[in-house]
């Protein structure tokens, strides 16, 4: 018996892998957040599967199904929305598994912030101009940020900045972010991003919060700050460059 925990992706029900489809297909139960992993991904459940929402269950209570499904030696399929590497609070059913010695493994999955970039049409990393990606989020209804994490200090970088769960601390936000970047750096918000109520906002840091408020975004949503969202004025990358080396 086997948890898999996958990663179901960001909301789009074709957005998961194919190792993700089969091992839905082979297992007895399967455990996913009922507000946020599509019904068509569950669908992929075997008929008879005891499919269970955990959005009501607290740790101990998941725990409990892991331990059940144990017993009758069922492979559990775990899904979480987007990645498994990122917010994912796998880790503490992971090491809750390892003291029941129940044998786990993950399939990754593909998360909110590439779907985003995916449908900004746009690479977060360019030549010359943002070589450097980073993932963060809000603490004002979470665990607090460790030390050395705060945003101040991230965002001095002037690299790419992704934010997830802070859509709603947007007017917050924006002028401290407008400290590193600008009152005219760019930014785009992304909510239920390859969902088909998908909403992409584009503006500035000294814009983006009234664009947020209008478009009534309180969640699901990604923030994307900095000049790889701008103008197309950066140079080829090295990667194609008709003066590398090349061989074989």
């Amino acid at each position: 018996m086997t948890v898999h925990f996958i990663g179901a992706g960001p909301g789009a029900a074709d957005l998961i892998t194919l190792r993700a489809q089969r091992l839905i297909a082979a297992s007895a139960v399967v455990l996913y957040a009922g507000a946020l992993v599509p019904a068509e991904v569950i669908a992929h459940a075997p008929p008879g599967a005891r499919r269970i929402d955990t959005q009501n269950l607290d740790l101990d209570a998941i725990v409990a199904q892991y331990s059940r499904a144990h017993e009758r030696g069922d492979d559990v399929a775990r899904l979480h929305s987007g990645d498994i590497s990122i917010w994912s609070a796998a880790a503490e059913q992971m090491r809750r598994l390892d003291e029941l010695q129940i044998a786990y493994d993950i399939t990754p999955g593909v998360p909110a912030f590439a779907a985003a970039a995916a449908s900004l049409r746009r690479e977060l990393t360019l030549p010359g101009v943002a070589q450097t990606v980073i993932l963060t989020r809000h603490a004002r209804r979470a665990t607090p940020m460790p030390a050395g994490e705060e945003l101040d200090a991230l965002a001095a970088h002037g690299a790419t900045l992704v934010l997830h769960l802070a859509v709603q601390a947007i007017d917050e936000l924006a002028p401290k972010l407008a400290v590193h970047y600008g009152d005219d750096g760019p930014v785009a918000v992304v909510a239920r991003a390859s969902r088909p109520d998908e909403v992409i906002l584009r503006g500035t840091l000294a814009t983006i919060a009234a664009q947020v408020l209008e478009a009534g975004v309180r969640r699901s949503a990604v923030i994307i700050v900095g000049p790889a969202l701008g103008t197309p004025g950066f140079c080829d990358s090295h990667l194609y460059s008709p003066a590398r080396e090349r061989t074989g």
